[in-house]
């Protein structure tokens, strides 16, 4: 499942790691297999016969559900005994969901794995499906909309800070990358399990759309948009972030924004990522809307960053 085409046809993909697990766990989406490395099983005394799982795999079984959280980095870990029973109740979590378990031989998780340090754990999850009408249905009051987004790692920031900022939704224009690659699934820290992801068709038809629903469509530029502190954020709205390297085709999306809006930066920066953009105009949304308006802008030194560049 490493293709996009594949994950699209399948409608499942693959999660790295315990905290994923936990959050698929916590969000209710399907599980359907779970693999566990054989070295850590047999570490913990869990290694149990059952029914073949095929030439590197046996599947076994499991007790005791629980919830329990465990960070991805080594370096923010427990003890290991501690850290193996948190892990060892989330599989355990999963096989009472429905989940089949196989413990694998040692060292293929390994090399099939997409992260640096490999995790014991790896799971397929079946692909949470939202459409636009779905959104609809929710009645948004904030938006964020991807253009032409094309680091996976970029993406997945911007679904986890429109998450963390309660947005309803992340509309994946054509051109972005798939939200269900693995790197942007990590990067999401799970939010793409959380908050609903639509791929939606051109960029032009889909602000259209979103237009219709009565959101103010801000689009994101260099310079020459309103002060985003200034800007008022309190009605319903969509954010609409573009490339990292050529930011928003404007052009081709006349009629499709209701403005323009900038982040100014008092420093030497030239820019944020698309992701810290998103969260910072998420968050100035959620302030406002908390405290009843916009702040007097404040004229620093510097340009308007490019929002959504690297």
């Amino acid at each position: 499942m490493g293709r996009r085409s594949v994950r699209k046809e399948e409608g499942r993909f693959v999660i790295e790691g315990a905290n994923l697990l936990e959050e698929a766990l916590h969000a209710q989406v399907p599980i359907e297999a779970v693999y566990v490395d054989a070295g850590w099983a047999a570490s913990r005394g869990r290694h149990q016969a059952g029914a073949a799982g095929g030439a590197t795999g046996d599947e076994t079984g499991r007790s005791s559900p629980d919830r329990t959280g465990l960070d991805d980095d080594d370096t923010d870990l427990p003890a290991r005994p501690e850290r193996d029973d948190r892990l060892n109740l989330l599989i355990d979590g999963c096989f009472d969901a429905g989940a089949r378990i196989f413990e694998l031989e040692e060292g293929v998780l390994a090399r099939v794995a997409g992260t640096v340090t490999p995790q014991p754990v790896m799971a397929v999850v079946r692909m949470p499906v939202h459409t636009m009408a779905d959104i609809q249905a929710r009645q948004p009051q904030l938006v964020v909309v991807c253009v032409d987004v094309r680091d996976p790692g970029n993406a997945g920031t911007v679904v986890r800070s429109a998450w963390a900022a309660g947005a309803d939704a992340v509309v994946c224009c054509e051109g972005t990358v798939d939200m269900w690659n693995p790197k942007a699934v990590r990067s999401s820290a799970g939010a793409v399990l959380h908050v609903p992801v639509v791929a939606a068709p051109a960029p032009a038809a889909a602000l259209e759309e979103i237009g219709r629903w009565g959101l103010h469509r801000w689009g994101t530029v260099s310079e020459g948009g309103e002060d985003y502190a200034a800007a008022d954020l309190t009605q319903p709205c969509a954010f609409v972030l573009g490339n990292e390297a050529a930011g928003l085709p404007l052009d081709e999306l006349q009629g499709g924004l209701d403005g323009l809006v900038s982040i100014p930066m008092a420093g030497g920066a030239e820019s944020l990522n698309v992701g810290m953009a998103a969260a910072v105009l998420c968050f100035e949304a959620v302030r406002q809307r908390r405290l009843g308006g916009p702040a007097v802008p404040v004229h620093g030194a510097g340009t308007p960053p490019a929002l959504g560049t690297s």
